[in-house]
């Protein structure tokens, strides 16, 4: 496992080991004692799933407390992770990254951050690992064209949910 810095106190991105052969791909997507000596200490409680087809837009989401552990299982997708937590030094700062199932990395983000994507492929497959349980009562987002954010989106016309569009910026949910 290698860990690729992303600048940002919380963030990190992962590049596991995989072998490769003409019958295909394995690799690893989580072993505890690895991630807990990378400093991911945190228990993950449950699993996500997000399937989507081709220029779908989710995001900015976030959880209070909740830590999570991105991977791409199939496709491609452009991530976004903004630091919402006032007191950091890249506070309002965004991390951007394309994620491929042919090129395997995972991306821990530690509770504070929003998250997003486009997708890029036909389709794609997210996982995600939680160190929280779902709670609709914690959760929240921010638009994911909020101008104070400035956030480069590799696509022209984004298909977005009508929750996902009326979110707020950053700066009017504080």
């Amino acid at each position: 496992m290698k860990i690729i810095e992303t600048g940002f106190d919380g963030l990190i991105l992962l590049k596991p080991k995989v072998y490769q052969d003409e019958r295909g791909a394995f690799y690893e997507s989580w072993r505890l004692e690895d991630y807990k000596k990378l400093g991911i200490t945190e228990d993950f409680l449950q699993d996500n799933v997000s399937i989507s087809r081709k220029n779908v837009l989710k995001g900015l989401h976030f959880q209070k407390n909740q830590g999570q552990l991105v991977t791409v299982t199939l496709g491609r997708i452009f991530d976004v992770v903004v630091d919402i937590r006032p007191e950091s030094k890249t506070y309002k700062k965004y991390f951007s990254i394309l994620l491929d199932v042919e090129d395997p990395q995972q991306l821990y983000m530690s509770p504070g951050f929003a998250h997003g994507f486009c997708v890029l492929s036909d389709m794609a497959i997210i996982n995600y690992k939680c160190t929280q349980y779902y709670n609709p009562h914690e959760e929240g987002g921010i638009v994911w064209d909020d101008p104070a954010l400035d956030i480069e989106w590799p696509i022209e016309s984004p298909i977005i949910s009508s929750r996902d569009q009326n979110f707020k910026t950053l700066d009017q949910i504080k």
